[in-house]
């Protein structure tokens, strides 16, 4: 089967809306300016999109918790039998950059308030990621006054005075290409209340609110400016979330009757089921898409996260040491740039966690080498621009990507080929790394760590005693010294999920029976049942399955 690339054909006049029983009702409190934004035609645009993709958002966000419970359950993640064929085409390629976007070899990031949204423009960079997702804390005045930044900052008029009296206004000739960054699918704006034609109401998706709002006012504004509707997507974890979000991007290009393909998106790869899916993702969002970017932090949390009830040997250590270097975090971002350049995407380096402080020289001078040396092995790898949080740092990233890049605005002609990637065995604790290298000594977890983690594993929280262990995978709540159930309690496993019945968790998305619950219906554990509970396996004596 051969994946094809054709596009989805164009529309230049606006599609007719059905959301009559719809609303969007504005339960925030509405200060000066705020009728700028929450227009009735912008509602109405963000009612429709509402009425069209919240629950396809629900399926997926369903889909999500149904994947953390296999994870959790012993089943590692993998790239996808289902998906071969689109990894196996060689010929289909992504929309690539879009106007403003060919040279990206420094970005800054920041929140949209206006004296950052200022400072920003003024920087020097080539890109400036317009952050209201990690940034903003997503209070109501936080996002509508970013809108209002936003709004005012691509029209030329935004201007800013200080309760000290300073005053800030653009003073850059070349200001930064604007690329927004809405929330992620999983969370919600609840000054904003949504009911559907069935009467439902619920909180109005953040993703949707915060896209809705900056496409509707801006879109057109940014194609007259020479740019366009530029959007990087965070907190993807798998194709059918990039489907949908391609979805938005298709409709919403409709609606405005703009040309299909004007929006560019960028994707973070920054969970640990989106790297075994980075291909997929490109295609999905193939007429949309300008690249991947290594979301480095909320990987690692991605990892803690999905793993954090498998076992000692995946607690990671203080971030200090996880860095960029080990095994895990090389498979990944090495990977990252050869499906990026090999699709016809830009691969954009992640932010490096040091900070100059102007008031203190050898900080300054430490973050500097730090910085330095991060952005030189991003550009060496193959990185087409990166990621700067502060002003003064972007002079020490362009250098290293100077040096690399030269007049090139990006490196796309290299491919790659010493990366390569196993489907069927390249899973995340063999091919991700983290047990290999979590096996060398001196990458090992402090003694506090393993405390820590024993005390979620065994389920005992402040000043409960803690089960022998020889207890730890006994049925039953521990009474702390013989591992006998107390009386009355529910079955339970204290070695993968402590408080939950031990059948609850296997159950609830198929996964089979817990053992308790196989026991007393007389079933026999065979190795076949060690994905589904590997805590059977362990007491009967099988092994893990690799």
């Amino acid at each position: 089967m051969t994946a094809t690339t054709t596009p989805m054909p164009a529309r230049t006049a606006p599609v007719p809306t059905s959301s009559a029983a719809a609303v969007l009702e504005v339960v925030g409190p509405i200060r000066d300016r705020y009728d700028e934004i929450l227009t009735p035609d912008a509602l109405a645009f963000l009612t429709e999109l509402h009425s069209r993709f919240s629950a396809r958002r629900h399926d997926r966000l369903a889909d999500r918790m149904r994947r953390r419970f296999e994870i959790g359950n012993g089943h590692d993640p993998q790239f996808r039998d289902d998906t071969a064929h689109i990894r196996h085409d060689d010929e289909w390629r992504v929309a690539g950059a879009g106007p403003g976007l060919e040279d990206r070899r420094v970005e800054i990031t920041g929140p949209t308030d206006p004296k950052m949204t200022i400072n920003a423009l003024n920087s020097g960079a080539k890109v400036w990621l317009a952050d209201q997702e990690d940034a903003t804390s997503p209070t109501w005045k936080n996002v509508i006054e970013g809108q209002l930044s936003l709004y005012d900052a691509i029209r030329g008029q935004l201007q800013f005075t200080s309760p000290e009296g300073k005053s800030y206004e653009v003073t850059a000739e070349q200001t930064p290409t604007i690329v927004m960054r809405p929330r992620g699918w999983h969370l919600v704006e609840k000054h904003l209340r949504y009911t559907d034609r069935t009467g439902r109401t619920m909180d109005a998706s953040g993703s949707l609110v915060d896209f809705g709002l900056y496409f509707f006012h801006n879109a057109k504004q940014l194609i007259e400016n020479g740019v366009g509707p530029y959007f990087y997507i965070a907190k993807l974890e798998s194709a059918e979330e990039a489907k949908l979000w391609d979805d938005v991007f298709t409709f919403s290009e409709r609606y405005l009757g703009i040309e299909h393909g004007t929006i560019r998106a960028t994707v973070l790869i920054e969970t640990l089921p989106a790297a075994f899916e980075m291909e997929e993702i490109l295609f999905e969002m193939r007429d949309h898409v300008a690249g991947l970017n290594a979301g480095r932090w909320d990987y690692i949390f991605s990892i803690i996260k999905n793993y954090r009830g498998r076992g000692a040997r995946f607690v990671l250590p203080d971030r200090s040491e996880v860095t960029m270097t080990v095994p895990f975090m090389r498979a990944y971002t090495e990977l990252l740039v050869k499906t990026c350049h090999k699709r016809g995407a830009f691969a954009i380096g992640g932010m490096s966690a040091f900070i100059p402080n102007r008031r203190d020289p050898e900080v300054t001078e430490r973050a500097f080498e730090k910085v330095a040396a991060d952005k030189k092995r991003e550009a060496g790898d193959g990185f087409d621009g990166t990621w700067v949080a502060h002003p003064d740092l972007i002079p020490v990233a362009r250098a290293e990507f100077d040096a690399v890049l030269g007049d090139r605005p990006n490196q796309l002609d290299r491919q790659r080929p010493d990366v390569s990637a196993h489907p069927g065995r390249r899973r995340a604790r063999a091919a991700l790394g983290a047990p290999r290298w979590l096996q060398q000594p001196h990458l090992r977890a402090g003694p506090r760590q393993p405390q820590l983690h024993r005390r979620h594993l065994l389920g005992r929280g402040r000043g409960e005693r803690a089960a022998g262990p020889a207890q730890r995978c006994r049925t039953g709540r521990s009474d702390g010294q013989s591992g006998r159930p107390l009386p009355g309690k529910p079955a339970r496993c204290l070695s993968r999920h402590p408080g939950r019945p031990a059948d609850g968790f296997h159950r609830l998305y198929g996964q089979g029976l817990g053992h308790a619950a196989r026991r007393a219906q007389g079933q026999s554990f065979r190795p076949d049942d060690r994905g589904a509970d590997p805590c059977a396996a362990r007491r009967h004596g099988h092994p893990r399955r690799p």
